[in-house]
């Protein structure tokens, strides 16, 4: 695939994440180094200042190395992961394409590498790239037990009740056409770990379509997502986002 200058923002939400990123976002840099129009930006989602100081102490550590890496991103207040990515996504400058990955590097920054190669070519219908942890012949996914049962009891919930047959709404690396997410943007309410599900639906019923693509993924120890609190939490933000969307109807 070619790729012109700027072509993809992609966005890295943190939440104290200095001591974890430091691993994947060298990775990162060296896997879309060769793609040529891929900016990448990191975005401090008012952790506070002492881990916005170490974080900005890493990537501005990196910038000499990876010119494509923007300087950090930091947010005076915690907006959610949601909240972060959008908040990066404002600043595309005119980037075809919105994009963003966890920082914990779960999702190998090979695996980022392969889904930009994934993107349609200019002139042909954009579909927005959602990562998909599947486990299927050719794909390694490895996670715990509890987290495997949970992803897919909240992805049922999710296709249930907004009638989206849906296998994995929520794994952290997505890209999504510029034009189709303006289309959209202000209708999105939900700045949460739910967020990705509200911008799926709302893609879907602005007529973008949406594909998911199965990657290797592997657990990583240190996460913010708290079973029973979070999960519990995303469960009320699907509720409101089928409630809004028939009033829509």
């Amino acid at each position: 695939m070619s790729i012109t200058s700027t072509s993809v923002h992609l966005v890295v939400p943190c939440f104290r994440e200095s001591a974890r990123i430091g691993a994947f976002l060298p990775e990162l840099c060296r896997a879309v180094s060769g793609l040529g129009g891929v900016r990448i930006q990191v975005v401090e989602d008012g952790s506070g200042p002492e881990e916005a100081a170490a974080m900005n102490a890493v990537v501005e550590g990196l910038r000499p190395s990876c010119p494509r890496l923007l300087p950090l991103k930091v947010l005076s207040e915690n907006l959610g992961k949601g909240g972060a990515v959008y908040a990066g996504w404002a600043d595309h400058g005119g980037a075809q394409w919105l994009g963003f990955v966890d920082a914990d590097g779960s999702c190998a920054a090979r695996e980022v590498e392969r889904l930009i190669r994934l993107l349609p070519p200019s002139g042909s219908p954009p579909s927005a790239l959602f990562a998909s942890r599947v486990k299927m012949l050719g794909r390694r996914v490895e996670r715990l037990l509890k987290r495997h049962l949970l992803g897919r009891v909240y992805a049922t919930l999710v296709s249930e009740m907004l009638d989206i047959p849906v296998y994995d709404s929520q794994c952290g690396l997505k890209l999504v056409p510029r034009t189709a997410f303006e289309k959209v943007a202000p209708g999105l309410q939900v700045t949460g770990f739910a967020f990705d599900v509200e911008l799926m639906t709302a893609l879907l019923d602005g007529g973008c379509e949406v594909v998911e693509v199965p990657v290797d993924w592997h657990e990583t120890p240190g996460g913010k997502v708290r079973l029973l609190r979070d999960s519990w939490r995303m469960a009320l933000d699907v509720w409101r986002i089928r409630q809004a969307r028939r009033k829509d109807s």
